[in-house]
């Protein structure tokens, strides 16, 4: 216990030395508290009351070791009720403990506690938590840090230290009332007014520059940077000035590694990514700005932090710049995330299903809603939604896991459809016969054990954009992207099934399409979502339930004691 304390002190005040560590830093079970409440935080020149976990902003490091269980208590001190999202973290059998708010259970009322049982598996590397109640995610995250187990080390050469850096939107407003107005009108929610790294704006930012985040460097080491974009709604550009960067995994899965000057980044995607301080001792901006190409309204700023090198030297008067892609760059963006590749090693193996027993087509799309009141706030005076087959997805008032686990009838529909309602030309047609979606709570049921490939894809229809999708439960391979309508003839042979990258978070390209492939080994109620929160917000939204297998080893574990109630 006392190591463990040692441990997150030292993540907190900054770098964890790995070389000034015992190996045997981490135990099996790990307790940790969070308590959510109110806190006041001063940025870009004003001060507001935001929900926090313990104060913080970022919040607390979660640091394990492959393999442990982590049990935190969530005790709600806010002003409404929240539920807590291990982003990556597959939970074995036990999607009690998943998150997602009336899909796995129901908020933490306020006053209220709730004990989430995280079971870590093979997942190594860098991933994150987050609210997942209405856009509370936009200050209540943090980073999860799952090291190597005990005799084993990372693929590459043992960094000098490593540094969690995370990618975030700042709101002067508060974000609740900003999406209840919003879903109340019908229209787009206010877009954020800077983005963050580690909490702090930084140049050229308003009332930011005194506070930027500084990242102290030796000269000649290596550093690991686990970069984690906890942002809302915005894909993000990241560079550092005159350094290179080496990615060496994405989603706490590792890759071959990318020699690179930028990388993109998508809500809801974390990177490793290595760094030699190997320049002339100096203050080096660290920058990230979007990258989007969409009609719709969007932060068009930069956030940015200092790479310090420790020693004398004078300090430039202004640091250096990254070039960073313009922000309408598709081939920049394209160009950073076609090589990503799987590792593939002995040590760290991958098995992309060969075969495929189910197969689902899913278009995703930005839609309209008719008005349901004298005035909306959308498009011709619409109210703004989006789909997956043409179905904008409603949240029920009880809990889907638990409808199903105890069969409660009339809180969803088992008939989501594996193609959508009719076809057109996806990324062709968009006129306004194809902006109106049904509604519904409608799940995909899926038999334990099947090999599951889906196709997502793209249309024209309303503001399109990319899309980062995002399944709980699961990591899986993305075989494959691609512009214009998907082929089932021609397009599956450009699949990648040798070194594909194992992703819980993956891009549908604007236009294009998207190509994934698992294995359902994991019996529970799993949400699937677009991690543009606005999209989400509007139904980009389905469920996934994987049937129970016939052992109790391949069923759904029984539920907590103390699950939040939902009335």
């Amino acid at each position: 216990m006392e190591v463990k304390k040692v441990v997150l002190v030292l993540a907190f005040l900054g770098f964890l030395y790995l070389d000034g560590l015992p190996l045997c830093t981490a135990s099996v079970v790990h307790n940790y508290t969070y308590i959510l409440k109110e806190t006041n935080f001063t940025r870009l020149c004003s001060t507001k009351s935001m929900l926090t976990v313990n104060g913080q902003f970022p919040g607390p490091l979660l640091r394990v070791q492959k393999g442990d269980t982590v049990f935190v208590t969530v005790q709600n001190n806010g002003k409404y009720g929240v539920t807590i999202h291990w982003h990556g973290v597959k939970q074995p059998r036990n999607p009690w403990s998943d998150g997602p708010e009336n899909i796995t259970q129901c908020p933490i009322k306020p006053g209220k506690k709730f004990t989430y049982e995280v079971v870590f598996s093979d997942e190594e590397g860098t991933l994150w938590w987050h609210a997942h109640s209405d856009w509370s995610r936009a200050t209540v995250h943090g980073a999860i840090v799952i090291s190597p187990k005990n005799g084993t080390s990372y693929p590459f050469p043992k960094p000098y230290a490593e540094e969690v850096l995370i990618l975030a939107e700042w709101f002067k407003g508060d974000v609740k009332e900003i999406i209840d107005e919003a879903t109340a009108t019908g229209a787009d929610p206010e877009v954020s007014d800077a983005y963050t790294l580690n909490g702090q704006p930084g140049y050229p930012n308003n009332c930011s520059i005194a506070t930027t985040y500084r990242l102290p460097v030796i000269q000649g080491k290596t550093y690991l940077l686990r970069l984690i974009h906890a942002g809302m709604n915005e894909e993000m550009f990241f560079a550092i000035a005159h350094h290179k960067l080496t990615v060496v995994a994405q989603d706490a899965s590792y890759l071959k590694p990318i020699n690179t000057s930028y990388v993109m980044i998508s809500p809801g995607q974390t990177m490793d990514i290595l760094v030699t301080a190997n320049q002339s001792p100096s203050h080096y901006y660290i920058a990230a700005r979007p990258f989007f190409d969409s009609n719709a309204p969007y932060d068009n700023s930069t956030t940015t932090a200092i790479l310090q090198y420790v020693g004398n030297y004078t300090p430039p008067s202004s640091p250096s710049f990254p070039t960073l892609p313009n922000i309408t760059s598709k081939s920049a963006a394209d160009n950073f995330t076609t090589r990503l590749r799987a590792l593939a090693s002995k040590d760290h193996p991958i098995s992309v299903p060969t075969g495929v027993d189910e197969r689902i087509f899913i278009t995703v799309s930005v839609n309209q809603l008719t008005c349901d009141k004298t005035v909306c706030g959308g498009p011709n005076n619409s109210i703004l939604a989006a789909s997956l087959n043409n179905i904008s997805f409603s949240t029920p008032k009880i809990d889907i896991l638990q409808a199903y686990y105890r069969n409660l009838s009339n809180v969803y529909e088992s008939n989501f459809p594996n193609r959508p309602p009719y076809l057109f030309n996806f990324t062709g047609d968009s006129n306004d016969d194809l902006l109106l979606p049904s509604t519904g709570t409608k799940v995909k049921i899926i038999e334990y054990g099947k090999r599951v490939e889906i196709v997502f894809q793209g249309t024209s229809i309303g503001n399109p954009e990319n899309h980062p999708m995002h399944l709980h439960g699961f990591s899986f391979y993305l075989l494959g992207t691609g512009y214009g309508n998907f082929n089932k003839t021609t397009s599956p042979k450009t699949y990648n099934l040798v070194d594909p990258p194992e992703v819980n978070t993956f891009g549908v390209l604007k236009s294009g399409w998207a190509t994934i492939r698992f294995v359902a080994n994991n019996p529970g109620v799993w949400y699937m979502h677009c991690h543009l929160e606005r999209h989400a917000s509007w139904g980009m939204n389905t469920v996934i339930i994987v049937k129970n297998g016939t052992t109790s080893a391949t069923s759904i574990r029984p539920p907590p004691a103390n699950l939040p109630t939902c009335f």
